[in-house]
């Protein structure tokens, strides 16, 4: 559907959009891409993450972040961390614990990446434009192209838990919690 030689994602995802909007004659505003190993999805979040982009022109991007739920998850390389500022902005974005814990022994919650994206169309083509950058490649984080290039990521707080599904331990621990999931046994109805 999309070529095969595509680095990230968001390549993908303005490929597929351009194509849609070449087969449909109809220009899209907003495009929200959503990554493959984040079963858990609920339609809810993906408006969660649309709502700051319909309320504010200037926002370009939003992002959904949830808490942690575990040490594990913290020191776990496939969890995206983000850090934000006081209007939630996200500040950095790693695959290490951030922030560190080292010096203190106040509590706080850690934050991780919800991997639904929405882009304004014009500004995820541009975002493609850029080149990748030295943060964005140590990381393997895209996100950080964006800060790197002084734009914001709004970062959006979901109460949903997600497990992302990244090596077989994941995927059977995603599979039980599916058993009882709503979204997933309405699916599974319809298909009948």
């Amino acid at each position: 559907m999309t070529k095969n030689t595509h680095e990230r994602a968001s390549d993908r995802t303005a490929e597929a959009m351009l194509k849609i909007e070449k087969m449909t004659g109809t220009k899209v505003d907003i495009v929200v891409m959503v990554q493959g190993d984040e079963p858990l999805i609920r339609p809810q979040m993906i408006d969660l993450a649309v709502k700051p982009l319909l309320d504010d022109k200037e926002i370009m991007v939003t992002n959904l972040m949830s808490e942690l739920n575990s040490f594990e998850e913290e020191n776990d390389p496939n969890e995206v961390k983000v850090v934000v500022d006081n209007f939630n902005n996200a500040v950095y974005f790693s695959r290490e614990a951030i922030p560190s814990r080292k010096k203190t022994k106040l509590f706080f919650k850690c934050l991780k990446q919800v991997c639904i994206i929405p882009f304004r169309r014009d500004f995820l083509l541009k975002f493609n434009l850029m080149k990748q950058t030295p943060l964005e490649i140590i990381e393997s984080v895209d996100m950080l192209r964006i800060i790197e290039n002084g734009y914001k990521v709004k970062m959006v707080h979901s109460p949903y838990d997600t497990y992302s599904v990244d090596t077989r331990d994941d995927l059977r621990f995603v599979e039980k919690i599916m058993k009882d999931d709503v979204c997933m046994n309405k699916y599974l109805q319809k298909r009948k």
